[in-house]
């Protein structure tokens, strides 16, 4: 039995197949077809961390592949009153044929799957947010920007960096990170990447230089600089990331016609200008619509694979 819990758990093709059978799904719902791979199964969704896309897009998908889903939050669950993660995940994966999780620890997570009776999927850790990343190589895909493309992450070493490094890492393309000095990804996770690297033929480029980053770059992305529980070192990372919204100056340096990615909530201002975003809104909210189709082609996919 598969579960996803990061981009490491799974080969170049098996990602591969995975997207293949999201713009399947999605191209039959686009045509008016259902074929409802999923139908009568139910998707536990725990979610210790708020979201918008997140629960919409498995919520939605779920249904849309003729299954259930149930949204848990850990307030109304005995996991916000103490259970430990293994006997949650023995109960629920008991009842469930499918779980999501949306949590802080990435260790958590992994204990979870490692006691669950069916596919576990990482909707977002502290350390990686996966299923993003499936979203967002759908939309180079349908932007043409999947042929040996240079891609440039320009903001806070976390979760989005790590997988980007992953992806880059498993696929074999050109990845230029631009973090702050004191913000950088982390380095166990830098080091896999690399090794991974070797074996892809990928080129993982770590700089503090944006300019850098993104000169020539076909594909130019961002995070929040603020993410959830870090609100109070706003004050301090504003400062620290001086020089890095990416604004028509910075889009400048890319390649013609580059395409700019942001997983949203994107804070204008911060870690990209209203300009750049509005120039490439519809291929931000194309991305976010892809977490819909990209989690679909997931599901299905786990549910094939269960052994």
């Amino acid at each position: 039995m598969k579960h996803f819990l990061t981009l490491n758990d799974f080969n170049k093709n098996e990602i591969l197949e995975m997207i293949d059978l999201a713009f399947e799904i999605k191209n039959d719902l686009k045509n008016g077809k259902r074929k409802h791979e999923l139908s009568g199964q139910t998707l536990g969704m725990i979610f210790e961390k708020s979201s918008t896309r997140t629960r919409v897009s498995f919520e939605t998908g779920m249904y849309q592949l003729g299954g259930h889903a149930l949204f848990l939050s850990s307030k109304d669950i005995q996991l916000g009153r103490g259970e430990p993660m293994k006997d949650t995940a023995r109960v629920i994966s008991r009842m469930v044929d499918m779980v999501m999780i949306r949590t802080f620890s990435q260790s958590s997570l992994e204990e979870f799957a490692s006691f669950s009776k069916v596919p576990v999927i990482n909707g977002l850790t502290d350390a990686y947010h996966p299923v993003q990343l499936m979203a967002d190589y759908m939309t180079m895909i349908e932007h043409g920007k999947d042929k040996n493309p240079i891609v440039a992450y320009v903001g806070d070493g976390n979760n989005m960096t790590h997988s980007w490094l992953l992806l880059a890492a498993k696929l074999g393309f050109e990845l230029r990170v631009a973090t702050p000095k004191g913000y950088e990804v982390d380095s166990d996770i830098l080091q896999k990447a690399l090794t991974l690297a070797t074996q892809s033929n990928a080129t993982i480029i770590i700089t503090n230089d944006p300019k850098e980053a993104v000169k020539g770059a076909d594909v130019v992305t961002t995070d929040t600089w603020i993410s959830m529980g870090q609100e109070d070192e706003k004050e301090q990372r504003v400062k620290d990331f001086d020089g890095f919204i990416v604004d028509d100056a910075l889009m400048a340096e890319a390649a013609k016609e580059a395409l700019f990615l942001h997983c949203l909530p994107a804070y204008r201002g911060y870690e990209v200008s209203e300009e750049v975003f509005e120039a490439h809104a519809d291929e931000i909210f194309s991305e976010a619509e892809n977490r819909l189709h990209a989690q679909k082609g997931i599901m299905v996919w786990l549910d094939t694979h269960r052994g």
